[in-house]
């Protein structure tokens, strides 16, 4: 008898959290929603918990990485989790956050025009079935993003409006119940702003673990801003490697940072800038608006800016969770099906009463593919004759309009230049047959033969 037995892997049991589900690619890891279904598809399901994801959007006439930030808390609060807002208008930032549609105290905006209708409601797919082949009824749907959360998805990621504010109502209870929490950008002696944030962050977490280990989200929007003080590239450096080192050690927590608009390019920190702060993150994501360049505002007018993605989260894994469950992205589908790794181009549009991420696609008007069933604008039809034709005929006469002027005006022959040069080539053609007839030389008469009647014998040559 062998004496071999498996060693059975302790599991232990997850702990219902609310808000918070178990990830695809492992039972180990715990993620939560972003609040918007289309960036937790990219992420891989959800942010997990242990980790700290970074927006970035170097365009300074938008706020897109703001309005992400406003996503992620008005998540956390729906979902009465633990949230911690850093900054000196923390309280200010968290009014300003969309709501659930049809939710009690919610406070509708004016925000929007009602041209947007047109792209967020879509009737129904019985009213607005176009009948086609029977072949072709059963294939998937042609869609350039996820699905809107449903009922049975509402606990992990809510359905926001943002023509709806929150209510103050809801900040001033979750205030009260110690849920969400302001932490103020201070200046205390020789200690930076980013070690006292650091400071007061971690003995929240310490708090928050030994009463109730549930999940915990921290939100810095504009980081490195005017509050922060003089800011160096080492500063940002710091701050984004000792607050990822704060989730690991409590890893019922996660973060997310939208460093202020010039923090988010090159020139600030120098070559390799972009790629230094998806190194000390777990994900770093770029949102470059088209605000910018109105090149590429003609040429996608359906979307407001591209999505570059430079980190993915991957916690207890190598393989980051999102080349594998990201339908989005498409990296595992392309290389399933066309034998090597390929990714989709998203971008990102701001409707009215959402922010979506989809894929880049072009539209079907202007498209290089587009089909015509009329003439072009430029086209004119012209009246195809006979090149031999004369078209002295339709010109008027000319010795008739030269009759009726005065004497002393000078009588102009019109003729075209067409027929002359035909008549040109004509002589030309003739001159040249001449000139070869006579070049060549008198061939000798040929030989003729005949029988004389009279002497058969005899030939006359």
């Amino acid at each position: 008898m062998s004496s071999f037995k498996r060693k059975a892997v302790s599991k232990q049991p997850h702990i219902a959290q609310p808000g918070t589900r178990s990830s695809p690619s492992s039972a180990a890891t715990i993620i939560t929603s972003t609040g918007i279904p289309s960036l937790d598809d990219i992420l891989g399901g959800g942010l997990p918990l242990s980790c700290s994801s970074v927006i970035l959007a170097p365009d300074v006439h938008s706020a897109y990485a703001e309005l992400v930030a406003k996503y992620y808390i008005a998540q956390g609060l729906a979902l009465k989790q633990r949230t911690l807002v850093v900054g000196d208008s923390a309280q200010e930032f968290v009014s300003e956050c969309m709501w659930t549609p049809g939710a009690s105290g919610s406070v509708p905006s004016t925000s929007g025009t009602p041209g947007d209708e047109e792209e967020e409601g879509k009737a129904s797919d019985h009213d607005n079935k176009v009948k086609i082949a029977w072949r072709y009824e059963q294939m998937k749907k042609f869609q350039t993003t996820v699905d809107s959360p449903n009922s049975s998805t509402e606990e992990f990621c809510s359905t926001f409006d943002l023509t709806c504010r929150i209510p103050e109502q809801v900040i001033s209870e979750a205030s009260a119940a110690q849920t969400v929490s302001f932490i103020p950008v201070s200046h205390q002696g020789d200690a930076s702003p980013s070690d006292i944030v650091l400071n007061q962050v971690a003995d929240i977490l310490q708090k928050d673990r030994r009463s109730t280990p549930w999940a915990t989200r921290i939100c810095v929007p504009l980081f490195g801003s005017a509050e922060w003080g003089d800011i160096v590239p080492q500063n940002v450096i710091w701050f984004l490697y000792r607050l990822r080192r704060l989730l690991r050690q409590y890893p019922h927590s996660c973060a997310m940072v939208c460093p202020a608009s010039h923090l988010c390019e090159d020139q600030w920190g120098g070559p390799g800038w972009i790629q230094k702060l998806a190194w000390v993150s777990d994900a770093c994501i770029t949102l470059s608006a088209f605000g910018g360049d109105p090149s590429l505002s003609a040429i996608f007018p359906s979307h407001h800016g591209m999505v570059h993605i430079h980190a993915q989260p991957a916690p207890h894994t190598l393989l980051p969770p999102s080349d594998r469950f990201s339908a989005l992205r498409g990296v595992f589908a392309s290389a399933s099906s066309a034998g090597g790794v390929g990714e989709n181009n998203l971008a990102f549009k701001c409707m009215r009463k959402r922010l979506i991420f989809e894929t880049l696609h072009l539209d079907v008007e202007g498209g290089v593919g587009e089909r015509r069933t009329t003439p072009a604008s430029t086209f004119s039809p012209m009246e195809v004759g006979s090149s031999n034709n004369t078209p002295t005929e339709q010109l008027p006469s000319v010795d008739a309009d030269a009759s009726r002027l005065s004497g002393d005006v000078a009588t102009v022959e019109v003729g075209l230049e067409e027929s002359m040069a035909q008549t040109r080539i004509a002589s030309h053609a003739v001159s040249q047959a001449d000139e070869i007839a006579a070049a060549r030389k008198p061939g000798k008469a040929k030989k003729k033969v005949a029988f004389r009647s009279d002497a058969p014998d005899l030939y006359d040559f």
